[in-house]
């Protein structure tokens, strides 16, 4: 996705699904937005653990050598879009030139599989979040689910992002905007 001047470029931010959110597929879920232009937005969702995937499995798979550590990294379904392909969101510490997206001053996105031999290494981000899949949206799609009251954005907090607590990110993201669960409605409205 080439920069733009996008009056709306929520790069870097967090997407809150509200209750209403048509699409069971992201229901409570909190997206981290790594690119956002007049193009589309992709993003990964970062509080759904894959069911039945851990890290040394993959690597396995990927006949990567983990060694005898154990490495606790939870996979997370990123979103809908091509399942098989791995992304790792990470702390900007981190890069491998030209196949890190730098999202900002905070976070870095990386698709290799050179970060996954890092990680094994323990030569890798100092915090990172592994996800299968991604979300994305068409051009003008995204801007269209937040004026239907799909989605609320806000700052994406690095300690929840990459927080291991993923049952809880959903009301954490949404107290950072000072919104009790209990209080929001599936449904838009207008005054």
């Amino acid at each position: 996705m080439t920069e733009s001047a996008n009056p709306m470029d929520l790069s870097g931010k967090l997407l809150i699904a509200m209750p209403g959110m048509g699409d069971p597929r992201f229901a409570h879920s909190v997206v981290f937005i790594c690119a956002h232009s007049e193009d589309g937005a992709m993003g990964l969702i970062v509080n759904q653990p894959a069911p039945d995937l851990e890290f040394e499995d993959l690597l396995e798979q990927l006949e990567i050598d983990a060694g005898d550590e154990s490495l606790p990294t939870t996979i997370h379904v990123g979103g809908p879009v091509e399942h098989g392909r791995g992304f790792v969101l990470h702390s900007s510490d981190y890069a491998v030139t030209e196949s890190t997206l730098k999202v900002d001053a905070e976070f870095a996105m990386t698709a290799t599989l050179e970060i996954l031999e890092d990680m094994a290494l323990r030569r890798g981000p100092r915090r990172a979040l592994l996800a299968l899949g991604y979300s994305g949206w068409a051009p003008g799609q995204l801007e269209a689910e937040i004026a239907q009251n799909g989605w609320l954005t806000c700052d994406a907090d690095p300690d929840l992002v990459f927080s291991p607590e993923n049952a809880r990110k959903w009301e954490r993201a949404l107290a950072m905007l000072g919104v009790d669960p209990l209080t929001l409605s599936a449904s838009a409205g207008r005054a």
